[in-house]
């Protein structure tokens, strides 16, 4: 870092992550700032500089650095600071004290206590707060996911493994090696250790789950209507975390409904699913590798519902995380860290936390609500809901596949003749047949009609697109 940087970093003035102290008179405030930035996102502190920014530099003696090394030996667990100096005049310096995101280490006291950062300020951090810290870091040196499992390598899908490697080395994740001892892949991929395979490497890669594996288990299912009183498809399955993140996005093609779109260029109408694949990919994603696999009745669900799509994982947020922070930049704290790099190898996933913002803005794009995210117990689910008609499939009792496709007609439009609607919906029915048709769906109060004889015209109740 040089003086321009320095000058730049102080016009931008201080925030969560910059902090200005006008002296080494200030090193006890100075550590506790560290100590707040060490528990969140990482940042700087700038001793030379004064509280509006102004750069006025500091003599800095031996006696300067003697006393922020003492300082540095005050933090529990020891911080990893870099620490540097800028010249600002001949006998004037500024100190950059910088320290990173250190989650593994988490949490850090300095001098006893533990600090938080809260925009530009430092405060201490709650007694609760820094005990489920505590916690969590033990529970991360024994995490779940790297302890030892039982199973051997018969028992995993090693055309996967070697998938996996190959497509980390393609996209640079991975340095290539001449090996395709399955093992040496394993070993390169993390999700094993001292000869033995991790419980990763069962969720990532495995394929003899059962009696040992209950949680690596997936629950599909498309509802009729808008509860869960009836199903129209129900699955449950088990296997590795790939091969049920394919059999999920194969679920959600062949059941969620299909928009269509005009592409420029093209005289056919192009259809995708209603949501956009990417976006449901990332979500899960998100619930395979940050699920809790401890709990052996554990699964990732997915609900198709006529009027929303909901994912869920069982495991609750990290600590001191709201569902509200996840629509904004947030620290990425993956529950199994070995699991969410596989799926950061196979270019499933980013390291960076973006996820969730990723899935908002597909979203978004497409021409969709933001979705929901929510926190149930210690479950975490996203929903997606649709920007416009979803035909139901039940009312009373079921529609047909011709009486969703005049609802759609009629959502289209604010109304049309019945001479229109046979042509573009069903040119083959029976006018007959239609006619019973719309009086059916009429009778139902989701259409209604204005007008006599052949210049009358049919339209939606759209009161019912909210139901």
């Amino acid at each position: 870092m040089d003086l321009d940087t320095i000058i730049l970093l102080c016009k931008e003035g201080e925030s969560e992550t910059l902090e200005f102290k006008k002296s080494s008179g200030q090193l006890p405030r100075v550590g506790e700032t560290l100590c707040a930035f060490l528990n969140g996102r990482g940042g700087v502190v700038l001793v030379g500089v004064a509280p509006d920014g102004s750069v006025v530099g500091q003599v800095v003696s031996d006696g300067t650095l003697q006393d922020m090394a003492q300082m540095l030996r005050r933090f529990e667990p020891p911080a990893p600071a870099h620490i540097a100096r800028v010249p600002v005049s001949a006998d004037r310096e500024v100190v950059v004290l910088q320290v990173g995101d250190d989650s593994k280490s988490l949490p850090f006291s300095y001098d006893g206590r533990a600090y938080q950062r809260i925009g530009s300020s430092t405060v201490v951090m709650p007694q609760e707060a820094y005990r489920r810290l505590l916690f969590d870091r033990a529970h991360s040196q024994q995490r779940w996911e790297n302890t030892a499992s039982q199973l051997d390598l018969l028992d995993l899908d090693l055309e996967e493994v070697a998938q996996t490697a190959r497509a980390a080395v393609t996209a640079g994740r991975l340095e290539a090696s001449g090996s395709a001892d399955p093992t040496d892949l394993l070993d390169r991929l993390g999700v094993r250790a001292n000869g033995r395979i991790l419980n990763a490497a069962v969720v990532a890669f495995g394929k003899r789950l059962l009696p040992g594996y209950p949680q690596c288990q997936l629950r599909l299912a498309r509802f009729r209507g808008v509860t869960k009183t009836e199903f129209v498809d129900q699955r449950q399955t088990q296997g590795h975390a790939l091969g049920l993140l394919r059999e999920s996005l194969e679920f959600l093609r062949r059941h969620l409904p299909v928009a269509g779109r005009i592409e420029p260029g093209l005289f056919e109408r192009v259809d995708e699913p209603l949501f956009p694949l990417l976006a449901l990919r990332e979500a899960l994603v998100n619930a395979f590798c940050h699920r809790d696999y401890s709990v052996a009745g554990g699964a990732v669900s997915v609900a198709i519902f006529d009027d929303r799509l909901e994912i869920w994982s069982d495991g609750a947020l990290p600590f001191g995380m709201s569902v509200d922070q996840l629509r904004h930049d947030h620290l990425s704290r993956p529950r199994n860290p070995l699991i969410a790099e596989v799926f950061y190898w196979r270019g499933l996933v980013e390291r960076w936390g973006r996820g969730t913002q990723r899935i908002i803005e597909l979203c978004v794009r497409a021409g969709h609500p933001e979705p929901e995210f929510v926190e149930q117990g210690d479950t975490v689910g996203v929903r997606f809901i649709p920007s416009g008609y979803i035909a139901p499939h039940r009312v009373s009792h079921d529609l047909t596949v011709r009486q969703r496709k005049l609802l759609l007609a009629l959502a289209d439009r604010e109304s049309m003749q019945f001479s229109t609607l046979r042509s573009q919906v069903a040119p083959d029915t029976p006018e007959r047949t239609l006619r019973d048709d719309l009086l059916h769906l009429k009778r139902l109060d989701l259409i209604s009609s204005s007008g006599r004889g052949r210049g009358a015209v049919w339209f939606l109740n759209r009161r019912n697109e909210a139901e």
